[in-house]
């Protein structure tokens, strides 16, 4: 039996239109999107569908948006396929923790909207994140490094070879940038995004989260859970909670995440939510992993054909 491993996007990969031909082919879809919508007292559904792209790409709309699509690709998913490890980017965490059994639905559509609240509520001009594209990570911390002097500046998403993503202080992004082409960089792509999240300027929202997050019950792992902050499987409900407050200030670990999954021989990865991005971060991994995206029933059936493949 093949071992498959779901993994679940975080923001930014939000259109206006997404989920609307899933949908249409699974009742589920639409029946997940009313139900996150009613607990947070959004049109949920009407915004992944019809956006208008300005409000569903504001941090607070656009988290609970991407969760509540993500589980509903997961409710259509699961009927047919097990997972045998869950992994999520950043706010994708939330997803896999549904999966796994740590975290209900219902604690978890609540908790994504009031971290998306907090975090756009702490974004300010002062704030910045770029790609740096085409360079190793020592060469991005010494281009931080470089930079210190302006203020914060920190990897925050270490991505795939080549992508890390850096996040802090304006001034000093824009530092740790130049310093990147010097060191070799073959570009940097300054990020639309409205604050430094992942990074030590995060400190105020997760000290503003904490208590909601303290409030909810948190379950040990039923499937592998791999953690961002560590790169590794987490299992215990206790230091799950830990980490999902200190993945608010400290960078996400995706490219050891997907590596630790590899080692454990998975023989594929499914993204279950909008979009194809961390699909493209893991075919830059290892080229040579089978990787599906699940936005369409013809998707469902192509996933399905492959597990039935001795």
């Amino acid at each position: 039996m093949k071992k498959i491993a779901y993994v679940f996007p975080g923001q930014g990969s939000q259109r206006a239109g997404m989920g609307r031909i899933l949908a249409g082919e699974f009742p589920e879809v639409e029946e997940t999107l009313d139900e996150a919508g009613e607990l947070i007292g959004i049109d949920l559904k009407g915004l992944c569908f019809d956006g208008p792209d300005e409000e569903l790409t504001r941090t607070s709309n656009a988290q609970p948006a991407i969760f509540a699509l993500s589980v509903a690709t997961l409710r259509v998913i699961s009927k047919y396929v097990s997972a045998t490890a869950v992994l999520g980017h950043s706010l994708g965490e939330y997803s896999a923790l549904v999966a796994c059994g740590s975290i209900s639905f219902e604690d978890a559509v609540i908790l994504v909207r009031k971290r998306g609240e907090l975090m756009e509520s702490a974004s300010d001009a002062s704030g910045a994140m770029c790609a740096i594209l085409g360079l190793d990570l020592a060469l991005v911390e010494e281009a931080c490094g470089r930079a210190s002097r302006h203020g914060t500046v920190v990897p925050a998403n270490v991505n795939c070879p080549g992508q890390i993503v850096i996040s802090g202080h304006r001034e000093a992004v824009q530092v740790a940038a130049e310093e990147a082409c010097r060191l070799g960089a073959k570009r940097t792509v300054m990020l639309n995004v409205s604050g430094a999240f992942h990074s030590p300027l995060m400190e105020a929202s997760a000290r503003l989260f904490k208590p909601y997050l303290d409030a909810v019950s948190i379950q040990d792992a039923q499937v592998r859970f791999i953690s961002n902050v560590t790169g590794t499987a987490v299992h215990s409900g206790p230091e799950i909670r830990q980490l999902l407050l200190k993945q608010l200030t400290s960078p996400v670990l995706f490219e050891k995440c997907v590596r630790t999954l590899l080692s454990d021989g998975i023989d594929a990865f499914v993204e279950l939510g909008p979009g194809r991005v961390v699909s493209g971060l893991i075919r830059r991994i290892d080229k040579d992993i089978p990787v599906f995206a699940v936005e369409t029933g013809k998707d469902v059936l192509e996933l399905l054909q492959f597990v039935k493949e001795e």
